[in-house]
């Protein structure tokens, strides 16, 4: 089911930026066992939706998760280690460009992962806020759903619109996704608004065992 936000003023500083973090390794195997064995949130978003810039921002850590320009970059499972859960960033989907079999292969993973991975508590899908769902967000929504895991939808490149057009993105994606929009958090990596906020919403809402 897709989770909402909890009703609380946000910090000002992302409450994870304090906690020590870890990376534990990249792997192409969608049930690959991590030692120690704790909760996983899985960072999903089409490729080039802002997936690394917003990690780093949440983790406090500009450096930590590998920024490219070139879509598609991310292909395996990044998996980074905090004292309560691991944070696990996914392969971008519906990179054009990508060859036939790459773009199977990086669905494949994604979808394995979802459906079939015992240790994850919950999901953050990111949208950018200036695009409307395309086909393979719609995809993605069905097996979110079909997964039963609770998620927290967060739109990235807030920074990119003004306030009242950001508003009314806000709003546009709601519908088109069927959500509440106290369900959809708005979040700029490069502003940090939103991020805080994203943060205390993880914890709260996946912070105990899946």
């Amino acid at each position: 089911m897709l989770a909402g936000q909890p009703g609380k003023v946000a910090p000002s500083v992302s409450p994870l930026a304090a906690q020590p973090v870890e990376f534990a390794g990249s792997f192409p195997d969608p049930l690959v066992a991590l030692t120690p064995s704790r909760p996983e949130i899985a960072m999903i978003g089409r490729s080039n939706c802002g997936k690394s810039s917003l990690i780093n921002a949440l983790l406090g850590r500009p450096g930590l998760a590998r920024i490219s320009g070139t879509p598609g970059k991310t292909a395996l499972l990044n998996a980074y280690r905090l004292p309560d859960f691991y944070l696990v960033d996914l392969p971008g989907y519906g990179f054009s460009r990508a060859g036939k079999a790459a773009r199977a292969r990086y669905r494949q993973l994604i979808t394995r992962y979802l459906r079939e991975r015992l240790t994850v508590a919950g999901i953050v899908w990111l949208l950018d806020i200036r695009h409307d769902p395309s086909k393979d967000d719609l995809e993605i929504r069905e097996i979110l759903v079909e997964s039963g895991r609770p998620v927290l939808v967060a739109l990235t490149k807030a920074d990119k619109l003004t306030r009242t057009a950001g508003a009314a993105r806000t709003t546009r994606l709601a519908a088109a996704l069927g959500l509440r929009e106290d369900q959809v958090l708005v979040t700029s990596s490069r502003s940090l608004a939103g991020v805080p906020g994203l943060a205390a919403s993880i914890i709260a809402e996946f912070g105990g065992a899946p």
